[in-house]
């Protein structure tokens, strides 16, 4: 344990070096860069109002509100101004990550890697045909072929690169409403890109979205329906079936048939999606949120949601029938800049069917992105068969010109009904700065750790470093 931990330390210093380094080239970089920002520290134009606090979803997650490209395509041919090439976007992010990971097993994963993407997406054609590609790649810096785990390489510690992790066209068939055909990502609360390491999944996909309702009417749809034939999951170069991804034996070839909408009227939200892989699995996902305005920096936000799974067809995932369900409530209160969020999720026992590998086939599954559950957390999702979990966080985003972020949380969840397994507590804190506007504009250093404890019959934890350095040039 010790000797693990005298080996993590050069690459720490080295990975600290390395973020002054970058940020001082980027500091030399004049070209305009388009600014990023995670999910959860997303700041805003107004210091002094509830628009300008952070929100709760984790890094990784996709919600049903943001779930697929709901930008209409007025605003989209508006940007390209339909001239094809001439309005061809290109955009170039430089990533690079440090990760340190102490297992539960007292086993060290460790890797430091430097990548990114690179691609570009036209104007559109003829006002109906754009076409996009982003390819991908994650070197090895530092990595110990004994210590790997961290999926910020592939197995073996080896590099890796994607070319043509996205290709595709993107169709308009309306003013709202698009077809997307291709490698792309796709972002939906079960299928998602999960863009929280190196690079993100990306999927072999057909499609149709859109949206009905503009900003200028009192209510909003945002929709999507298609066939999700294979995935590039995260740390790969290869796409691969659906099915052989979510753990199907060899040889087992399906993808997901996947339809879903968000609909908002005034401050309220609902929405639902519905994936279906044929004799593999079906989930089903819906969510309710409710905003109750008390004053300009004073807002109370309510949520609902609920996961549904069961085997379907020939049950060629487990080879035995199988359910899960979990119920998750949230509430959170806004003030200021500020955000404090309590929620809860139950996860129902679900069949015993016993499998043919010995699994009861109860605890929920996410094999195609981010978990979207309100206590799925950095190292932890809470979603064991027969657990309850409890998540208390406070987020803060500093004076907009400081460029900082910050939040913390606790997850406690019972012991499941899972045999060998205990309750656990996650800790987790994230800092973020992101540079403003200037010559560093595009630049982001983000800092996670997460910290697990077990109770079971001998102390056991788990610990997570993650520092993390962007910088986007669009």
């Amino acid at each position: 344990m010790h000797a693990s931990r005298s080996r993590a330390a050069p690459p720490l210093i080295a990975a600290l070096g390395a973020l002054l380094v970058t940020a001082t080239i980027a500091r030399a970089q004049t070209l305009p860069a388009a600014e990023t920002t995670t999910p959860a520290t997303r700041p805003s134009a107004d210091d002094n109002d509830t628009s300008a606090a952070p929100n709760s979803i984790e890094q990784g997650q996709t919600t049903l509100p943001d779930s697929f490209d709901h930008r209409p395509v007025q605003a989209l041919l508006h940007e390209s101004r339909l001239v094809g090439l001439r309005d061809t976007t290109f955009s170039v992010q430089l990533r690079s990550m440090y990760e340190s990971m102490q297992n539960f097993d007292a086993s060290t994963s460790l890797a430091w890697a430097l990548g990114g993407s690179a691609g570009f997406k036209t104007g559109y054609f003829w006002d109906f045909v754009s076409l996009g590609v982003t390819s991908y790649t994650s070197q090895r810096l530092y990595a110990p072929l004994d210590e790997s785990g961290t999926k910020l390489l592939r197995p073996e510690q080896r590099s890796y690169t994607v070319t043509g992790g996205e290709l595709y066209g993107q169709f308009r068939l309306t003013d709202e409403i698009v077809a997307i055909v291709g490698r792309k990502g796709f972002d939906t609360p079960f299928i998602n890109t999960q863009d929280s390491l190196m690079t993100p999944n990306t999927f072999q996909v057909y499609a149709v979205q859109g949206v009905l309702g503009g900003t200028d009417s009192s209510s909003t749809l945002r929709f999507g329906a298609g066939y999700v034939d294979k995935i590039k999951q995260r740390n790969s170069e290869d796409f691969v079936s659906m099915a052989s991804a979510a753990g199907a034996a060899a040889g087992v070839d399906r993808g997901v048939y996947v339809a879903g909408g968000n609909y908002k009227v005034g401050q309220l939200s609902l929405g639902v999606v519905d994936y279906h892989c044929p004799d593999i699995l079906n989930i089903a996902f819906t969510e309710v949120n409710y905003a109750i305005p008390l004053s300009n920096s004073l807002r109370l936000r309510l949520a609902a949601e609920y996961t549904g799974q069961h085997s379907t067809g020939g049950d060629l995932l487990t080879g035995a029938p199988f359910t899960a369900d979990q119920y998750g409530l949230k509430a959170e209160l806004v003030i200021g800049t500020a955000l404090l969020t309590i929620a809860r999720t139950l996860t129902a026992v679900g069949t015993l069917t016993a499998t043919a590998n010995g699994e009861s086939g109860t605890s929920i599954r996410n094999p195609w992105g981010g978990y979207p559950g309100y206590t799925s957390v950095q190292i932890q999702n809470f979603y064991r068969a027969g657990e309850d979990a409890t998540m208390l966080r406070a987020a803060y985003n500093f004076p907009k010109w400081t460029g900082l972020s910050a939040y913390g949380l606790w997850v406690h969840g019972s012991t499941p009904d899972v045999a060998g397994q205990y309750a656990q507590s996650e800790y987790d804190a994230n800092l973020q700065w992101s540079a403003p506007p200037g010559s560093l504009k595009g630049l982001k250093l983000v800092a996670r750790y997460g910290h697990v404890s077990q109770a079971g019959p001998r102390d056991q934890h788990q610990n997570d470093l993650r520092l993390i350095l962007t910088y986007q040039w669009r």
